[in-house]
């Protein structure tokens, strides 16, 4: 399952891509130092990254995040995204990704919203803004009223604080915004390798 390979990875990263041309290097990279998963916001050249990710990286795990409707739900999994993920939760874009056999992760914040997933059959959420809505603090606390929730934080995450969220079982894997969308359009390649190396390097740290 789709949510037992994040567990593994420990690290979603979380990129915009202004320029398709950039997708294949991106992916490479990735690929190459063992952080095969990657989201990409759909917005820009989004749409065509995607394509082009799935088709010459099929061992990526490649999604869709910020989705704000079924249109654009539609269009990123025709183009090949492996999961889809929104900032906040949408009954009709979630059952739209489930009828299509896609996993989603719908944002929440509050009881009522995790209540809404979990009418959908949804136990993985994506707790966003993650630090702006009480950090791990809060995800604990919801987690103690749904214990068979678990979390996909985004939002803030970043070396100083990471170490908390990747310790506690619930979370399934942390979203992260740390290959910046300068790095990508400057396409600083090295730059990106060094940082997708020690992020590998920083999660087996926590979870070995």
């Amino acid at each position: 399952m789709i949510f037992e390979q994040f567990s593994n990875f420990g690290i979603v990263p979380i990129v915009v891509i202004d320029d398709a041309q950039n997708a294949a290097p991106l992916a490479k990279i990735l690929s190459e130092n063992g952080l095969s998963c990657l989201e990409i916001k759909f917005k820009a050249a989004a749409e065509e990254a995607i394509k082009i990710i799935s088709r010459e990286f099929p061992d990526i795990l490649i999604g869709a995040g910020s989705v704000t409707s079924i249109d654009q739900a539609e269009r990123a999994i025709n183009a090949g995204a492996k999961f889809i993920s929104c900032s906040g939760i949408t009954p009709q874009i979630a059952q739209y990704c489930l009828d299509e056999s896609v996993p989603v992760t719908p944002g929440v914040q509050t009881p009522t919203e995790v209540e809404q997933a979990l009418d959908l059959s949804l136990t993985v959420v994506n707790f966003f803004p993650a630090e702006a809505a009480g950090g791990i603090k809060m995800i604990k606390a919801l987690a103690n009223e749904y214990d068979y929730l678990k979390f996909m934080p985004t939002g803030g995450i970043n070396s100083k604080n990471i170490r908390d969220y990747l310790a506690y079982e619930k979370v399934v894997a942390c979203g992260c915004y740390w290959i910046t969308q300068d790095l990508i359009n400057n396409a600083e390649w090295d730059k990106i390798s060094t940082l997708v190396k020690n992020i590998v390097e920083l999660v087996k740290e926590v979870r070995s």
